[in-house]
């Protein structure tokens, strides 16, 4: 049993001279994990801590596992850490010495050395997360970016973070409560477990609902006053909405409210469901880490699950006309929605979203890629997939996000959203000004890019930061123009985006930041993205193998020599 750790070395000198007084004590030395990164991507790396009583009558129910335990005090318990504690455990060696009366070992008598644990390769580019994590500052939000042609993770940020150092050898009391008891929730995942409206962001994925479904036509002409009727109550429209005749692609690109609240009353919640459900709308994606949660797609047989109270299980055909504008019963992760954007992106094809992309032996040095996941063809029709991506390119060439995206070196689609995070009466003013700040409106924002051909697909949210233009599509636009074009935000322009109020400027005007992993990627940037073409899993891990920074249970940081993802390594 530990009775202190991490001794100086003058505390270890002291004792080692006065060992004879205290029998049946020793010094033994043991590595612990380090974090080199400390909150950059902890809600994906996870943490290990101590192994508590409900995991160690778990551990020692498994015969097996028990094996591997013994001797052991920690275990994985979150993130990565967590999910993939089996292979980067290892195995625990044991040793037998003969000892003297005093204590002192005389002799060994046998030995079966410790094995490693398999090093574990991450899809992040560490890179683009860091990058992200610094724009969102001390806002609360989630991104989410993935290769629509593999489901690969490129970046998973939750914010805020935490410093999962804290937790290697027992967090304190008053660490613990600072992060428990916070009102930003450090500790939450929201990537993986906050779920939110997706508001306006909802809209393609509707008018890809009504062609495929044949409820609608992409010509269909309809009439946008600014406030939709039904039911005796006002449905109302954004006060820098237009109006006017709206097609489908300018109901997109000038995010018109009328439209789609007409398009849900034709559709209804049923079939809205059975078509969004598919794309992953309140559905567990099947990631490879735990603790993901479902969110919540409405249908009339949910409410009836849901609810308790006989006169609440009724589903009112005015509840039908909000959720076509991603409001009303709507609830999702930033993880859904990127992965919806994904098929977009990918026509119609929907990959299971992975972090871990292989592993290598520890002894023997061997790679092992990790195959992906069979793909799933959702049958979408091309010309109707087209329709939609050729509206979220008029979002950012003549629609919400233009300013945004002026000057950007490639072209790419977009759909910006406001979600609310408190409801309103009927004839209710939205007035940030006037409201807490946890009770303001949330941004959002998905993308793809190139948009002839995506390499890139995200969703992000920026929590109670109002408009998705303002707020959450600055964002998405230096994340494209770091992964496309090698561009860094300058200081004076990162510290505008956290801020929600960028300037429209050229990130190629921009300077390189001078922290130490950017730095690093500075000498090989600027560089276009090579095109990429369907490989086999072998080519696929040569080419994404490798790693800026790499973490080991052993608890060295090392720098490695390979590319720009990041691994974990057993021990």
């Amino acid at each position: 049993m530990p009775i202190r750790t991490r001794l100086s070395d003058e505390e270890v000198a002291r004792f080692a001279a006065q060992r004879f007084r205290f029998p049946g004590v020793d010094i033994k030395a043991r590595l612990f994990r380090s974090y080199p990164h400390g909150e950059l991507g902890s809600h994906v790396v996870g943490y290990i801590g101590r192994i508590n009583q409900a995991e160690k009558e778990s551990i020692e129910d498994s015969e097996n596992e028990g094996n591997y335990y013994r001797g052991t005090d920690y275990i994985g318990k979150l993130g990565v850490e967590q999910s993939f504690e089996q292979k980067l455990h290892g195995t625990t060696g044991v040793e037998q010495v003969e000892t003297s009366a005093g204590g002192r070992a005389v002799r060994k008598l046998a030995s079966n050395p410790a094995t490693p644990g398999d090093t574990v390769m991450l899809s992040l580019d560490i890179g683009l997360q860091k990058l992200v994590e610094d724009m969102f500052g001390e806002r609360r939000g989630a991104l989410v970016a993935l290769d629509p042609k593999t489901g690969d993770v490129l970046a998973f940020v939750s914010k805020p973070t935490f410093d999962p150092n804290l937790f290697v050898d027992g967090i304190d009391t008053e660490s613990w409560q600072a992060l428990n008891e916070s009102i930003d929730k450090p500790l939450l995942n929201r990537a993986l477990r906050g779920t939110y409206p997706p508001g306006s962001t909802y809209k393609p994925f509707m008018a890809l609902a009504a062609l495929q479904t044949g409820a609608r036509s992409a010509t269909t002409l309809i009439n946008d006053p600014l406030f939709y009727m039904f039911g005796g109550r006002r449905f109302g429209s954004p006060e820098n909405e237009k109006g006017g005749i709206m097609d489908m692609n300018r109901a997109i690109v000038e995010s018109s409210n009328v439209y789609f609240y007409s398009l849900a009353n034709e559709m209804g919640v049923d079939a809205m469901h059975d078509f969004m459900k598919p794309l992953g709308f309140g559905q567990i994606t099947g990631i490879d880490i735990n603790g993901e949660v479902r969110g919540v797609l409405p249908n009339q047989a949910w409410k009836r699950g849901y609810f308790k109270k006989t006169e609440q299980q009724k589903w009112f055909a005015g509840e039908t006309i909000s959720l076509g504008i991603g409001q009303g019963y709507n609830s999702f992760t930033m993880l859904q929605l990127a992965q919806a954007t994904a098929v977009l992106a990918n026509n119609g094809i929907k990959h299971k979203p992975r972090l871990v992309i292989g592993t290598q032996d520890p002894v023997t040095r061997v790679m092992h890629s990790l195959p992906l996941a069979p793909a799933e063809d959702l049958g979408y029709k091309p010309e109707n997939v087209a329709v939609v991506r050729k509206a979220l390119v008029g979002v950012t060439q003549g629609g919400t996000s233009t300013k945004v995206f002026a000057g950007a070196g490639y072209l790419s689609g977009g759909k910006t959203g406001t979600a609310q995070a408190v409801g309103m009466a009927a004839k209710g003013k939205y007035n940030s000004a006037k409201m807490e700040e946890h009770q303001r409106d949330h941004a959002l924002y998905i993308a793809l890019a190139p948009a002839d051909d995506p390499k890139i697909a995200l969703a992000v949210i920026v929590e109670n930061a109002g408009w998705g233009a303002g707020s959450a599509a600055p964002i998405a636009r230096r994340a494209f123009d770091y992964m496309l074009l090698g561009q860094y935000p300058s200081e004076e322009d990162m510290a505008a985006v956290q801020k929600g109020s960028p300037p429209h400027r050229l990130a190629s005007h921009a300077r390189w930041p001078t922290c130490r992993v950017c730095l690093a990627l500075q000498r090989r940037r600027p560089r276009p993205l090579p095109p990429r073409q369907p490989q086999s899993p072998a080519v696929r891990w040569r080419q994404k193998m490798g790693i800026k920074e790499a973490l080991t249970r052993s608890g060295h940081a090392l720098t490695a020599i390979f590319k720009n993802n990041i691994a974990i390594f057993g021990g």
